[in-house]
């Protein structure tokens, strides 16, 4: 069983995560229309925002101004507000909103909470899996699914890299795009394999689960990352971007600790 946080507002914020994270997930997966719309567009046309996402992150904000009104919020889907109680909640409604659009299964509600500018809390939900992830800063990262009861999360034993199965994701702009392909290009002779699930979220969640054994990106956003970068740092992996620096936009790593810093030295030497 998972231990319980000891701080009990680190407690409050996992328990709202859960409800908030179980809630949208359920009305995502259980309200899609088959005729689902494009409501807009995002960095390009390629990269969509469905009514089911803003529906989503309508459910969650919602609910946080209803149990913790002086919280500020920042939502992938334009929600923001400072807040005056230390807490910020950071949510991506709806992670893989393309493979959500083709009815892939690979989409994950992502949220996470932080305290004084640090992420302490982190739910991520899978539907489609039928799993659910967690931690607590200094509390392990933790899971349900068709397992019984909660499974602790513990990242992959040490592998060389060249053993090493690892995931990535593309930009939604061309030039991104073609920047990325040829970095993954000169990748995948050096490693066991290489993957693209299209949800950040969970990326971070198979790392922490021992599904694999990196992965990295840019041009991610906070929201992307918040809660999957603190799964996957209690469940024993390593994260950060380029050398010396935290995981930003510019780039984004998460791995083994065998893996990481040979994955990003290599990521600096092609430029990532």
């Amino acid at each position: 069983m998972t231990a319980a946080p000891t701080d009990p507002l680190h407690a409050e914020l996992l328990a709202l995560a859960h409800e908030a994270g179980r809630r949208a997930g359920e009305l995502l997966r259980d309200g899609r229309p088959a005729d689902l719309a494009v409501a807009a567009t995002k960095s390009s046309p390629i990269d969509v925002v469905t009514e089911m996402d803003i529906a989503a992150e309508k459910l969650i904000t919602g609910l946080i101004a209803e149990r913790r009104p002086d919280d500020g919020v920042l939502g992938e889907e334009g929600s923001s507000s400072a807040g005056t109680s230390g807490v910020r909640w950071v949510i991506d409604p709806l992670d893989g909103t393309v493979n959500y659009l083709y009815g892939l299964p690979t989409w994950a509600v992502s949220i996470a909470a932080e305290q004084d500018g640090e992420t302490v809390a982190g739910v991520v939900v899978a539907p489609m899996r039928g799993e659910t992830y967690h931690a607590v800063r200094g509390g392990g990262a933790w899971a349900t699914g068709a397992w019984e009861g909660e499974r602790a999360l513990s990242c992959r034993s040490a592998a060389p890299l060249d053993q090493a199965l690892v995931s990535t994701g593309f930009n939604y702009v061309a030039e991104v795009r073609a920047a990325q392909a040829e970095i993954a290009r000169r990748l995948i002779p050096l490693v066991r394999d290489i993957r693209r699930g299209g949800s950040a979220a969970i990326d971070l969640c198979d790392v922490a689960a021992g599904r694999l054994d990196g992965y990295f990106e840019r041009g991610l956003h906070p929201w992307d990352r918040a809660a999957g970068d603190l799964i996957a740092r209690e469940a024993g992996a390593v994260t950060g971007g380029r050398p010396g620096q935290a995981p930003s936009g510019e780039l984004a790593i998460a791995a083994t600790p065998a893996v990481f810093e040979p994955l990003q030295k290599l990521l600096a030497e092609f430029g990532a």
